[in-house]
């Protein structure tokens, strides 16, 4: 499927998933009367943005190269979208209009050091730094012992960066790990898909969603959903294989290195006082001695050989 197929077909599932989700109810339509489609008919819509049925009908298809930007806000408004939901499409808008030129690759950015030096300077924080892809490309001690399992998993790349996506879809221990993994891959999916409107000519996102469709039911489905999401703060919960239970706050912010990659730097960490951030704590002093913390046995073996040098 070339790419302008492909952006059509977006177009065309996502306006016909935002549309089943409203109910006439919502938007003050009479309800009488057998309905053969969930949510809005398509002349619905239509009457509520202040267009023709015909020309709804041709948008919904995937023909919106051309359409202004006070048509798709209407749009917008009479399906409900939310921001991102709004953002998505105005992006999926601007990736259909003609260009003579070949769009460009996007090419891999280097972390320089100055942001190493910042990620290795927040010792009681886990912070780490992702691309769109949701390629962990960047990350300090407690990261790695904060997120063990993924840096364990054989999801990596060759290079032992771990991608979010392919470490929730593609690792079973992934729900073991995560507190509420649907949560967390529905999650995923969302900011992979507004990614992929965001930057249409990115094939290793492409090829990422290939592989993650082909071998994986839970992402097909959730990618049929067509959910978009961007990155924000809140708390997530792990059943981390040290420490036990934790309960994090995480904050992620916008780093730009690049004007044609986009990357977040998220920072990881507990509620004063609370009993996570002594667990979280620990973790920082388990990383203090790297070699101790990936060997359990190592270093209770060294509490033992503590206690017996130490003077009755």
């Amino acid at each position: 499927m070339d790419q302008q197929s492909d952006n059509r077909s977006q177009i065309r599932d996502f306006l016909a998933t935002r549309r089943a989700k409203i109910t006439p109810e919502q938007v003050g339509l009479p309800t009488s009367g057998r309905r053969r489609v969930p949510g809005l008919r398509r002349e619905e819509v239509a009457a509520l943005a202040g267009v023709s049925t015909e020309w709804y009908t041709r948008l919904e298809k995937g023909h919106i190269s051309g359409v202004s930007e006070d048509v798709l806000d209407a749009v917008a408004r009479a399906l409900r979208m939310g921001e991102e939901e709004r953002t998505y499409l105005f992006d999926l808008a601007r990736a259909a209009q003609p260009s003579s030129r070949t769009p460009r690759r996007r090419k891999a950015v280097s972390v320089p050091p100055r942001v190493q030096w910042l990620l290795d300077s927040m010792t009681l924080s886990a912070a780490y730094v992702a691309n769109g892809r949701r390629d962990m490309v960047a990350h300090n001690a407690l990261t790695r012992a904060l997120f063990a399992p993924m840096f364990d998993s054989e999801t990596v790349d060759e290079r032992g960066r771990p991608n979010f996506a392919r470490y929730f879809f593609l690792d079973p221990g992934s729900h073991d790990f995560a507190g509420d993994w649907q949560r967390a891959a529905s999650t995923t999916v969302a900011m992979l898909r507004t990614e992929a409107g965001r930057y249409p000519g990115d094939k290793a996102l492409h090829e990422l969603i290939g592989e993650l469709s082909t071998v994986s039911v839970e992402f097909r489905t959730l990618w049929a959903d067509h959910d978009v999401r961007i990155h924000h703060g809140g708390a997530k919960r792990f059943h981390h294989p040290e420490v036990g239970p934790l309960e994090l706050i995480y904050q992620p912010l916008d780093l730009h290195l690049s004007a044609h990659e986009s990357h977040s730097l998220t920072i990881y960490t507990a509620e004063p006082g609370s009993a996570d951030e002594d667990r979280l704590k620990l973790l920082a002093i388990w990383t203090a001695a790297p070699a101790a913390y990936q060997d359990p046995a190592t270093r209770h073996a060294n509490h033992r050989e503590r206690d017996i040098d130490t003077p009755g």
